[in-house]
């Protein structure tokens, strides 16, 4: 999709009649169903009519020219390409990415820098970065790039405001020498540079004939870029499958293999509880996949999920894995694969409260992903949705599946991998909380075996992770969503978490910007070891593993016998999303919520708990609970 494709001479046309704008938001509104922002209409005005100068003065009548180019199976669009023929005789094209910044501040984070975005500064990739990865992503995924005779692609940035500085962060070569040497940046006073790339990229011959075929190309990702991919989840793989993991990760290859043999539709549903290995399964197979050359992505629901293994794998080997609204767009059969990794978290639409009327759809998530993929394979556990708005189940799965008539096979993964290996653990948290059998003794703390305890503080449970780390292990300490969850103020985290003395910074916000120094953004609280220093909620916690996990058990979930059991106290909860759930609904989410912080130990979990009668109901059922 493009919002402009044409010839040149066409463009220049309407800049003259100062109308591109206009064209822009007609094509905006006809595919979006909703009305650009006045922000990006005069943003489109200012830059394009920059553009449009340029090609004047270069002369360059006969070549294409696509504006606003969505990258396929992305919400992002580039902002301009121009097509034409190389220096060399070879079809080819190239991606100019327009900025109206007049200066830049250096940022902490790698590839960015900090820009003045009217009233706030907000860290921003590198305009050299997002082109030469633009680049990258069409090279990969679109056939026309990479299938011979193939198009030659390459990429630039143009800062139109921006008077050249050699001392600005934006040329530092010591930060941004890599992507400024295959993006090179320009500025408003060397535009002769600029005339001088885009004529030996596209300046020599006409680029309608390349134009035609780079908007009739079809999305496929590249036998390369599958085999970069596979060869980077293998490098970085950290278990062996055993026993159900391998019976599980053949199940699916067999069903991958007869789904692609036969052209049918077929649905994989993988059970397990924490820490059994589901996402190991998944990074497996979409290794072996991606090696056969299978047409595979991998979607969870979680951004912090993703972006680490983003992160982990890199940006080329990163854009395999995208979310589950990712397939909104996406045609019949698209891609041949798509394993969705803690699929609990699949929402009944993918439409969001920024989706405006005419862009919200009636289909549900789970139907967007079965229709998008030959096969759709889904990692589940029933008792990790934790938001009203997350429908994921089993029974969602097979009921899909049958909808679509597709062919269904299932396993379930039991062996336990995380919190020492202890089945009798999670059955315990599971009987403790009511999401399972019940249990007749309490949990034995054997020398060895999984470490938990109850302490009288939060302060306590820091000491003792502190201590841990200093040996090696990872920690983190989370909390049940009890506390308010605060903007930034005067360079800082507010200290929101407040038991007795004790008191400290949620993680970030998701959106968080102009984060103080030394704190990781929401994503990678996680992994950063600098996370420590804040308290992680369930969003953040979720779908992550720590040696050691310390919990805060807030107010919001209380033990009363007297009244039956488990009792929710919306009063207590901070989460308005939950808080909206019916009583029943928002016990069980609470239930779910600390069952998911209880579990994302591997050797142990520490306990503080707010509430006396229920701190005294779950010091009871652990033997020796040392506090």
């Amino acid at each position: 999709m493009q919002l402009f494709a044409g010839a040149t001479a066409d463009f220049l046309r309407y800049d003259e009649k100062r109308e591109i704008d206009k064209q822009l938001s007609v094509s905006y509104l006809d595919y979006y169903g909703y009305a650009v922002s006045a922000s990006e209409a005069n943003s489109w005005r200012h830059s394009l009519h920059a553009v449009a100068s340029q090609i004047r003065d270069m002369n360059l009548l006969k070549h294409g020219i696509i504006l606003e180019m969505q990258l396929p199976l992305t919400s992002r669009r580039l902002d301009c390409m121009l097509t034409g023929i190389a220096s060399d005789g070879t079809p080819s094209a190239t991606i100019i990415e327009l900025k109206q910044w007049s200066m830049a501040a250096p940022a902490e984070e790698d590839e960015c820098v900090e820009v003045d975005m009217g009233r706030s500064r907000r860290t921003q990739l590198h305009p050299s970065v997002q082109a030469a990865s633009y680049a990258t992503y069409l090279q990969d995924n679109r056939s026309v790039f990479y299938e011979e005779p193939c198009v030659a692609l390459s990429s630039c940035s143009w800062l139109h405001n921006f008077q050249q500085d050699p001392s600005s962060t934006l040329l530092d070569k010591g930060k941004f020498g890599d992507a400024l040497a295959v993006a090179p940046l320009f500025c408003a006073n060397n535009t002769d540079e600029l005339a001088v790339f885009i004529d030996e990229r596209v300046g020599h011959g006409p680029g309608l004939e390349v134009l035609e075929r780079v908007i009739s190309s079809r999305f496929a990702p590249s036998k390369k870029l599958m085999e970069y991919t596979a060869a980077t989840i293998s490098g970085t793989a950290a278990y062996t499958l055993l026993d159900e993991q391998r019976v599980a990760y053949e199940k699916i290859l067999s069903a991958v293999q007869r789904a692609l043999r036969r052209g049918e539709r077929s649905v994989v549903l993988i059970e397990g509880g924490p820490g059994t290995g589901k996402s190991v399964v998944a990074l497996n197979v979409m290794a072996t996949l991606l090696g056969r050359h299978v047409r595979v992505s991998h979607a969870t629901g979680s951004k912090a999920f993703t972006e680490n293994l983003r992160s982990v794998l890199g940006r080329r080997a990163g854009s395999s894995f995208r979310y589950f609204n990712s397939f909104t767009q996406a045609a019949d059969g698209d891609l041949d694969v798509i394993l969705c990794d803690e699929a609990h978290r699949i929402r009944m639409s993918s439409n969001s409260r920024f989706t405006p009327a005419g862009r919200r759809s009636d289909r549900q998530q789970v139907d967007e992903i079965i229709d998008a993929a030959k096969v759709a394979v889904f990692f589940i556990d029933d008792r990790q949705g934790v938001r009203p708005d997350e429908v994921g189940s089993s029974r969602l799965i097979r009921e899909a599946a049958a909808a679509h008539d597709a062919r269904f096979a299932q396993e379930r993964l039991e062996a336990q991998f995380r919190c020492a290996g202890s089945d009798a653990y999670i059955d315990w948290v599971n009987a403790l909380l009511g999401l399972g059998a019940s249990s007749e003794g309490a949990f034995e703390l054997v020398d060895g075996g999984f470490d938990i305890r109850v302490y009288n503080s939060p302060e306590e449970i820091e000491r003792e992770l502190l201590g841990r780390i200093a040996q090696g292990a990872s920690a983190r300490m989370t909390a049940g969503f009890c506390w308010p969850w605060s903007d930034p103020r005067n360079g800082k985290l507010v200290e929101d978490v407040v038991v007795g003395a004790y008191r400290r910074p949620w993680n970030a916000k998701p959106d968080g910007v102009c984060l103080p120094a030394g704190v990781p953004k929401s994503s990678f609280w996680a992994t950063d070891p600098k996370g420590f220093a804040q308290v992680g909620c369930i969003y953040t916690a979720q779908g992550f593993e720590f040696d050691y996990v310390g919990v805060i058990w807030g107010p919001d979930l209380v033990y009363r016998a007297a009244d039956g059991g488990w009792q929710g106290v919306k009063a207590a909860s901070q989460d308005r999303n939950v808080k909206r759930a019916s009583t029943d609904e928002f016990i069980h989410l609470l239930k779910n919520t600390y069952r998911v912080l209880l579990t994302r130990g591997m050797k142990g979990c520490y306990l503080a708990i707010s509430d006396i009668e229920t701190r005294n109901y779950i010091s009871g059922l652990l033997c020796n609970a040392r506090a």
